[in-house]
C-alpha cells in the first residue's frame, strides 16, 4: 500500500517538510510498514526553494543583497544543476519579515534587491529561472528589481527615479538600454498564488497594500502610481498590464517580471507539481494527503491542497487534508478532490499553544486519519 504525503507548511509554525515528517510519525504508529512517499508542496510563496530542492536535489548559494529599505540582508538562491536554473523565492531578498512592522512602509520598499538576486544567478551561469514572489514588502511594481538590473526609470528632466513605491509618481520614461543582456537571453517562470490585476479594487496595492504597511491614503497613492507605471510600460514596451491576471502579484513584480524580464506567470501548485514530477509520483497511490495552515474559500483559488487535491483527481486518487484550523469556504474544496478535511486541534487551545505543539498535533491527526482510512483501505 502506497501513501503520498504532500502538505504545505502550517505558517508560523511547521515547515512543508516538518509536516511531511510529522504526518509520517503519525502514520506509522498504526501501519508501520506501509510505503509512504513524502513530497512537501509549495504554492510560489516561502518555502518553495526548500520544497524544489529537497525533491530534485541540487545546490544553494548566499549572497548579500540590498533588503526592502536598503539595508544589506543575506539572501540564499538555490540551483539545479541539470540545467543549470535558478530557483529564487522574492521574499528572501525583499520579503516582509526583513521589515520589522513599525518600519514597513510600501512607499519606501524596493524590489531592487530581487534583482540583485538575480544579477547573482546571472553570474552563477543560470540562464533558466524559477521564482517564487510571495511574501514580498514592496509596492513597487518591479521597479527596483528592473533598476538593479540596469533598467533607467527616468523622470521628466531625465534623472533616475527614488526607490520605492511611492517614487513611481515621478516615472515619465523607461530606458531599456543598460539592461543586463543575459536578461533577454535567459527564460523566467513565475510561481504566483495570486491572480490580481496590477490596479483597481482588486489590484496589489487596494487588497495587499495595508499588510505590507500602507495607510488607506498610502493605498490611493500607490494604486495612483502603479497605473503610471503601468501606462508608461504600455507606451515604451509594449505590453498592456494594468489588469493582467497575476500583474499585481508582490505588490506589482508580476507585471515588473513580465515587462522587464519577459517572464511567464503561473500558477504556483501547477507549476510545482509539474516542476516536481509530483503525478508520476502519485502513481499507484491509495490515498493522497496534503495540508495547510487554514483552508477556507481562498484554497480553491490556487493554493498547495487545491493543487495536489487536482492532480490526485485527475488520476482517480483519494485525497485528504489536515488543516491546523477551517474557515469559510472550505467545503469548496470538496469539488476539487478532496474527501475530508480534518482539523488537527483536539479540543480548545490558544495559538500559542497550537504553535508550540504543532508537530505532535499534526502526527496524531495523521494517525486517525489513517485509522479511518484503513476502514477502505485493507481488509
Amino acid at each position: 500500500m502506497k501513501i503520498v504525503v504532500a502538505p504545505d507548511s502550517f505558517k508560523g509554525s511547521l515547515s512543508a517538510k516538518e509536516v511531511a515528517d510529522a504526518v509520517e510519525s503519525g502514520i506509522r504508529r498504526y501501519w508501520p510498514d506501509i510505503q509512504i512517499v513524502k513530497l512537501p508542496m509549495a504554492d510560489g510563496g516561502e518555502g518553495t526553494l526548500e520544497t524544489i530542492l529537497d525533491c530534485l536535489g541540487g545546490s544553494e548559494k548566499s549572497v548579500e543583497v540590498s533588503g526592502p529599505l536598503g539595508q544589506p540582508v543575506k539572501a540564499r538562491f538555490g540551483i539545479l544543476e541539470e540545467d543549470r536554473t535558478a530557483l529564487i523565492e522574492i521574499a528572501a531578498a525583499s520579503g516582509l519579515t526583513l521589515v520589522a512592522p513599525a518600519e514597513r512602509n510600501p512607499l519606501l520598499t524596493s524590489t531592487y534587491g530581487a534583482g540583485e538576486l538575480i544579477r547573482a544567478a546571472l553570474d552563477e551561469g543560470c540562464r533558466r529561472f524559477i521564482i517564487g514572489i510571495g511574501g514580498s514588502a514592496t509596492n513597487d511594481g518591479g521597479a527596483g528589481m528592473a533598476q538593479a538590473l540596469g533598467v533607467r526609470l527616468l523622470d521628466e528632466s531625465s534623472r533616475e527615479i527614488a526607490k520605492g513605491g511611492g517614487a513611481l509618481g515621478n516615472l515619465a520614461r523607461i530606458d531599456m538600454g543598460g539592461l543586463d543582456p543575459r536578461v533577454r537571453a535567459s527564460v523566467f517562470r513565475v510561481a504566483s498564488d495570486v491572480t490580481n490585476p496590477l490596479c483597481g479594487e482588486n489590484g496589489a496595492s487596494r487588497v495587499f497594500g495595508p499588510q505590507k504597511g500602507a495607510t488607506p491614503e498610502m493605498v490611493g497613492i500607490l494604486d495612483v502610481n502603479l497605473k503610471r507605471l503601468a501606462a508608461v510600460i504600455k507606451r515604451d514596451l509594449g505590453p498592456d498590464l494594468e489588469n493582467y491576471p497575476g500583474a499585481g502579484a508582490a505588490g506589482g513584480l508580476g507585471a515588473g517580471l513580465i515587462a522587464f524580464c519577459n517572464a511567464e506567470i503561473s500558477k504556483g501548485v501547477e507549476l510545482i507539481v509539474e516542476i516536481t514530477r509530483l503525478k508520476q509520483k502519485m502513481a499507484g497511490a491509495a490515498l493522497v494527503i496534503t495540508g495547510e495552515g487554514q483552508m477556507d474559500g481562498q484554497s480553491s483559488r490556487g493554493k498547495t491542497p487545491y493543487g495536489v487535491a487536482m492532480a490526485a483527481k485527475g488520476m482517480g486518487i483519494p485525497a485528504a487534508a489536515l488543516v491546523g484550523s477551517i474557515g469559510k469556504g472550505a467545503e469548496e474544496m470538496y469539488q476539487f478532490g478532496i474527501r475530508t478535511i480534518i482539523p488537527i486541534v483536539k479540543g480548545p487551545q490558544s495559538l500559542e499553544e497550537c504553535v508550540s505543539t504543532a508537530r505532535d498535533l499534526v502526527s496524531d491527526a495523521a494517525e486517525r486519519l489513517i485509522r479511518a482510512a484503513d476502514i477502505n483501505l485493507r481488509p
